[in-house]
């Protein structure tokens, strides 16, 4: 028996998120068995069923032009057969050890107030509309990454192991630990949102963080609209108008993934970094490196549109979220890489 390996990664393009295996054991790559007892079988079928079907034909009634030639037949018909029986002998397998060839990457989420750190709660910051704010709560759904090298080739993250949620409160999961094959990346893309197939896709198939029994827990689903809220931000202004309760209170859940059986909005939103300026990722195996992003929540306020919290305090499934949406595709900017 001969077995022959062809790892997908050193000749596949990336481009294809299912030849990423970021946490798991990669999948990818076959191997072609060939057994002599396989092949015995269908073989000596194919040569009965070709004598069976030959004519009886009287001794020395043949030339040996056409002798040559019904060997040469015969011969390419047995090719044929074992070409065929080769090919459907080969599977694919699961190789563990490719897992092994892959470098370790980071992305760091660090969410900010201009030049401020985020401060749940206790700070005090101001908008370009000149209204003072503090802010309670930030969630926000990360998916679909992918890295860029300088050769233009990608590599996506598989997509069902690409799916995050960034949450303020938790420290935890502003860390994203992904595994890369090695190389030089100066872009990394992602979508800020919930693309629209886990939106629809049946609910026993949306694990981790897209489960809707935890994203409710999370606040960050709406059972009502059946969908994702990709970004959450509240807080309090003086800005805004009171309430029964005599809070000034200001929320934007904003989601929308264009419709499951008609048009609706769509909020879904993909950034890509430079990474170049500040540092472009060198991944190597055995050692780690870390993308820095910073996420300047005041650029909600101030982008194309300019945002008041007066003016606009509870921005929610409406047309004017389209607004809040395009400006807070722009808060993300890279920071530093450390390789």
């Amino acid at each position: 028996m001969t077995k022959s390996k062809y790892p997908a990664w050193k000749t596949g393009d990336f481009s294809n998120p299912a030849n990423l295996q970021p946490i798991a054991a990669a999948n990818t790559g076959f191997t072609v068995q060939i057994t002599a007892g396989g092949l015995a079988t269908p073989l000596f079928i194919v040569y009965i069923c070709f004598r069976k079907n030959q004519p009886e034909i009287a001794p020395n009634t043949v030339s040996k032009n056409n002798q040559a030639a019904m060997k040469i037949f015969f011969k390419m018909t047995m090719l044929s057969m074992l070409t065929v029986v080769v090919l459907g002998s080969a599977k694919k397998e699961d190789h563990p050890g490719i897992r092994n060839e892959l470098a370790d990457l980071t992305l760091e989420f660090d969410n900010v107030a201009g030049s401020k750190d985020l401060l749940l709660n206790s700070g005090d910051y101001t908008n370009s509309s000149g209204e003072s704010l503090n802010v309670s709560q930030l969630q926000y759904f990360v998916s679909n990454i992918k890295f860029t090298g300088r050769n233009g080739k990608s590599f996506s993250v598989k997509q069902d192991d690409s799916y995050f949620l960034i949450q303020e409160h938790e420290a935890g999961t502003q860390t994203i630990k992904l595994k890369v094959p090695p190389g030089e990346y100066n872009k990394v893309t992602f979508v800020l949102g919930v693309d629209s197939l886990r939106n629809t896709m049946p609910i026993d198939k949306r694990k981790g963080v897209l489960d809707p029994s935890s994203s409710m827990d999370n606040g960050m689903y709406w059972s009502w609209n059946s969908g994702y809220i990709f970004f959450k931000m509240e807080g309090t202004s003086d800005a805004a108008p009171e309430d029964p309760t005599g809070n000034r209170r200001f929320r934007f859940h904003i989601g929308g993934f264009g419709g499951y059986s008609a048009p609706t909005i769509n909020n879904i939103k993909s950034v890509t970094l430079d990474l170049s300026k500040q540092g472009a990722v060198k991944a190597k195996k055995g050692r780690n490196a870390t993308i820095y992003i910073k996420a300047d929540i005041l650029k909600t306020f101030n982008g194309v549109t300019k945002l008041s919290i007066a003016a606009h305090p509870s921005v929610m499934f409406s047309e004017y979220s389209v607004n809040v949406a395009n400006n807070y595709s722009k808060m993300f900017y890279h920071d530093r890489t450390v390789n």
